[in-house]
């Protein structure tokens, strides 16, 4: 069974996010967090990280950049969620080696398992980096 990590700090999205996976057959553990995820990311091994960008304390682009200097041989694929959809953080969120993003308002729960499935399978998740470096 694939562990997925959610850390989301609203606690509907959460809940909604987290029993989708789950009746999609996925194991599931929420962290509320920046901090609460790194700690539980450095806990434990998953399969993917489903990361929301604005989180109390530490964001999630900081726990993306502590985590990749701990763990740069992870190949983890992690999918950042936003409300905001801004260039300039979506853009660091790809150079910090995030696979895809979700604008939260955009995706329905089915379609987040969906794009988990599609990132764990090695296809593009979310939507694509705006800013190829290619």
């Amino acid at each position: 069974m694939k562990k997925i990590l959610v850390v989301e700090d609203e606690a509907f999205i959460a809940d909604l996010y987290s029993r989708q996976l789950t009746l999609a057959g996925f194991s599931v553990k929420v962290a509320s967090d920046g901090l609460t995820g790194l700690k539980t990311l450095e806990a434990d091994q998953y399969d993917l990280l489903l990361l929301d960008i604005m989180l109390p304390g530490l964001n999630g682009l900081e726990l993306l950049k502590q985590w990749r200097a701990k763990s740069p041989q992870s190949s983890m694929p992690v999918l950042l969620l936003t409300n905001l959809g801004q260039d300039a953080v979506i853009k660091e969120g790809f150079e910090l080696g995030a696979q895809g993003y979700l604008i939260k308002a955009s995706y329905t729960p089915d379609q987040v398992v969906n794009e988990v499935r599609n990132a764990l399978s090695g296809k593009q998740a979310g939507s694509p980096n705006p800013h190829p470096s290619h």
